[in-house]
């Protein structure tokens, strides 16, 4: 905290849509790409609370209700001007506060990670952000039995219920939301669903995610159609660091830019079928 800033002057309240543009000034000031449109995005999908000293926003803190048992946290951000006077705790504990008794679940930054482990979570994982221009690389060649085809509205039962084996999580608002504002492509087997992905408007350019698929194999051509398809553009893919998709994502020409710590509080959400996770909607959403 500041010493023009006393502590006692800080208040929290909770988070309303009115509040993206302050809070897309914050994610500014520490450098994150969100605009102001992310910012509506995940607001309108969660709760959370910013603190406030007089009119300014001067941090952030929200969570997602994934069911009735777990939600993630994220966007959790104090302006570098107020930082190391324990507002990352307060908004903590006002997530706490809020969430229930849910399990929690987060991605951490290096700078987030010790204050989430004296709160008591623990590591689980890893996620890998990669990101440039999208090359020019082939469409994916499918084998027999393979097709794409787009994702529709009409498709969203399908798509939670695929997406809920592959994290364990009751995500249908987020999907819907994701379908509404982005571009869906199914990957069916023999005419049987065995996996999706997502492609949005986010921060710098474009995003991919979530990707989910019962095989490596499988998710790369969903990541794969993309490349293909968004060439020239910029692209980001949050991906799972335990899959498998290092390599081939270099050799497609992203760029490994950043690797956070995925951490719980609580317990782990149980998986129930083959699909898998490979590609996240983002750090924040999960």
């Amino acid at each position: 905290m500041s010493a023009t800033a006393p502590q006692e002057t800080l208040l929290l309240r909770e988070i309303s849509t009115a509040d993206a543009l302050a809070c897309h000034a914050l994610s500014r000031a520490v450098n994150w790409p969100h605009r102001a449109e992310d910012w509506e995005m995940v607001i309108g999908l969660g709760r959370g609370v910013v603190a406030t000293l007089g009119e300014e926003i001067v941090a952030t803190a929200l969570w997602w209700p994934y069911g009735e048992t777990h939600a993630t946290l994220g966007m959790i951000i104090v302006s570098p001007a107020h930082q190391g006077g324990g507002i990352g705790k307060r908004l903590m504990q006002a997530l706490f506060e809020q969430a229930q008794g849910r399990s929690l679940m987060l991605n951490a930054t290096a700078a987030g990670e010790p204050l989430y482990a004296k709160l008591g979570f623990v590591p689980c994982g890893g996620v890998q952000q990669y990101q440039g221009e999208a090359p020019a690389i082939a469409a994916p060649v499918l084998q027999a039995g393979l097709s794409l085809r787009l994702g529709r509205q009409a498709d969203l039962t399908l798509l939670e219920r695929l997406d809920r084996q592959a994290t364990g999580l009751v995500r249908k608002p987020m999907l819907e939301m994701l379908l509404a504002c982005g571009e869906c492509i199914v990957l069916e087997r023999d005419g049987r669903p065995v996996g999706f992905s997502i492609l949005r408007r986010f921060g710098r350019g474009l995003v991919v995610g979530p990707v989910v698929a019962t095989t490596r194999d499988d998710a790369q051509i969903l990541i794969a159609h993309w490349l293909n398809e968004q060439r020239g553009q910029f692209l980001r893919v949050d991906i799972q660091a335990d899959r498998g998709l290092e390599g081939w994502l270099t050799e497609c020409g992203l760029k490994p830019v950043g690797l956070v710590t995925s951490m719980v509080l609580g317990e782990m959400p149980i998986l129930s079928g083959p699909m898998r996770l490979y590609a996240l909607a983002n750090q924040a959403l999960g």
